[in-house]
């Protein structure tokens, strides 16, 4: 087993002290709910890629496609933050917009194009968050740093590097079609203007250059 690898199993701490108790959070949604949601991700990582690297396979970070990496660690925040605030589910209607719901708002929690609930992106980058929709919407960003396919040195863990969240508009979007023949999906990305709202409402701030200014 390499040495180095199995170091970077290890997923870095969270700096305890620098979540933002003045944040604004939506639908009873708390700091100490996002920062258990995290504890719990960076867990999960740990245990698998111990795994993974004991069978000489590749850490879970390198092992997915890049965007289908940020996904997992999406799809992880929205599945656990309900488990720590009880008042929000995960919204049942599938590709449903937004991620998480208000227990009770809409039957049988689904929404298809909902406006009241929290979208949860997960992203590499520090700017041009990118969704399917250009929407009016509560947007949570998760934005850490790991290796990818692409980017194997240096080996380093999984580090979460900064978390913002607001509601921004559709006028905070760009929307990026597709031409007849290609088969890209159409993406959307948060301008600058939505960017500013989050960035000036941080959840979580890590001790290091986090590129969230």
């Amino acid at each position: 087993m390499n040495s180095v690898e199995q170091l970077a199993c290890i997923p870095e701490s969270l700096d305890e002290g620098v979540f933002n108790p003045s944040c604004l959070l939506p639908h009873n949604l708390t700091v100490e709910n996002i920062h258990a949601a995290m504890r719990e991700f960076l867990s999960f990582l740990e245990y698998l890629n111990l795994q993974l690297v004991h069978r000489e396979l590749p850490r879970l970070e390198r092992f997915f496609m890049p965007a289908n990496f940020s996904s997992l660690v999406g799809e992880f925040m929205v599945a656990s933050l309900p488990k720590y605030n009880i008042g929000l589910i995960k919204n049942t209607r599938h590709n449903g917009h937004p991620d998480l719901l208000p227990i009770g708002i809409y039957p049988d929690n689904a929404a298809l194009h909902g406006s009241i609930g929290i979208e949860v992106k997960a992203s590499r980058n520090a700017s041009s968050w990118q969704g399917h929709n250009a929407e009016d919407v509560w947007l949570m960003v998760f934005v850490f740093d790991s290796n990818s396919q692409n980017d194997l040195t240096p080996i380093r863990p999984f580090r979460f590097r900064f978390v913002a969240g607001a509601q921004v508009q559709k006028t905070d979007w760009s929307e990026s079609g597709r031409s007849g023949t290609s088969r890209r999906t159409p993406t959307a990305s948060i301008l600058l203007s939505g960017r500013s709202k989050m960035i000036q409402n941080w959840i979580y701030k890590a001790n290091i250059n986090n590129g969230i200014d």
